[in-house]
């Protein structure tokens, strides 16, 4: 038995009944010695033991003490219940009931002076969940197909409608309030990301062929330049804004660098499958960004300014058009 172990399975003796000495070295297969210097020990770690002489002496606890069963540190017991704070935010997880209920006995099984030390801090760090309404009903079932690998028939609703989508999940995750789940699209012919809560029914279904699996397969990127058939390197300029928009995102996030009061930068390399989702992320943060580098991301976000442009052109008033006048329209 390890020393720790032999310390706590004091503890625990002691809790149910006074022990002696030799009783205590006889049960835990030690010397009398070894017990001797293992209750000096748990004095010196603020374990209140004391010792009574006579026929009927031996060691004791004070009374009330109690020995958590947890054992927790300040610190552990603050990363489980800042942990499950933050699950409490979340509308609908597969936890609802249990996140309440653990909360609750982790509480009940501290010592009063540790939750008097911890409950401070609690009350000002937290874990930046949106509060969401929605529902995910399908989230137990999918995390156990998740699990298995299996394929499955989904019926998923977007915002234009609502259709049957063979999907193999792959990855299930919660970010901004909201539970999503990596799949490959059978449909799609890709790799994709799905709002859980949009998924209003699924049954497994058998794995595709591979001419099915092929089907409907589209290249991801929608760009006019040739895509890169290396890995380019990209760097950026961000306003403050830009840097908390990049800073959320799971690849570029921790790349974010500071370099002057008013100026962020971000500098990676992007692999070719990944040029796409680039020009669409620096498109996407509008003035908040500057690319530096390379023009043809540079010319992709030009080309895609020019098309919103164009969308969001003002047209002049038909009574004006024969006159020659300007419309002065605002928009």
């Amino acid at each position: 038995m390890k020393r720790t172990d032999r310390l706590m399975a004091i503890v625990l003796a002691l809790q149910q009944r006074p022990e002696t000495a030799q009783s205590l070295a006889e049960k835990l297969e030690v010397s009398k010695r070894t017990i001797l210097r293992d209750m000096q020990s748990l004095s010196e770690m603020g374990i209140p033991l004391y010792s009574v002489t006579g026929p009927a002496g031996g060691f004791r606890l004070m009374e009330g003490y109690r020995l958590s069963p947890l054992q927790l540190d300040s610190q552990e017991a603050m990363t489980v219940l800042f942990a499950l704070k933050a699950l409490t935010k979340m509308a609908d997880t597969p936890f609802n009931r249990a996140r309440w209920t653990v909360m609750d006995k982790i509480s009940a099984a501290l010592p009063d002076d540790l939750l008097r030390q911890i409950d401070p801090v609690l009350r000002h760090v937290q874990m930046d969940v949106p509060e969401r309404k929605v529902k995910t009903p399908q989230l137990s079932a999918l995390m156990e197909h998740t699990a298995e690998s299996r394929w499955l028939k989904v019926l998923y609703r977007s915002v234009s409608r609502r259709r049957w989508l063979q999907l193999k999940p792959e990855r299930l995750y919660t970010a901004h309030g909201f539970w999503y789940c990596e799949a490959f699209s059978v449909t799609h012919g890709e790799r994709r990301t799905f709002r859980v809560d949009r998924m209003e029914r699924m049954e497994m279904t058998d794995e595709p062929g591979e001419q099915q699996g092929m089907a409907g397969r589209r290249p991801e990127l929608d760009v006019k330049q040739p895509v890169p058939a290396t890995p380019t390197r990209i760097v950026a300029k961000l306003s403050y804004r830009g840097a908390l928009l990049a800073e959320q995102d799971e690849h570029i996030g921790e790349l974010v660098k500071q370099i002057s009061d008013e100026e962020w930068e971000v500098d990676f390399m992007c692999p070719p499958s990944e040029f796409g989702w680039a020009v669409r992320f620096f498109f996407s943060l509008g003035t908040d960004a500057t690319v530096i580098a390379p023009q043809t991301l540079r010319y992709e976000i030009y080309r895609l300014a020019n098309e919103l442009c164009s969308r969001y052109k003002p047209e002049q008033k038909a009574e004006n058009a024969g006159k020659g006048e300007k419309s002065h329209d605002s928009f």
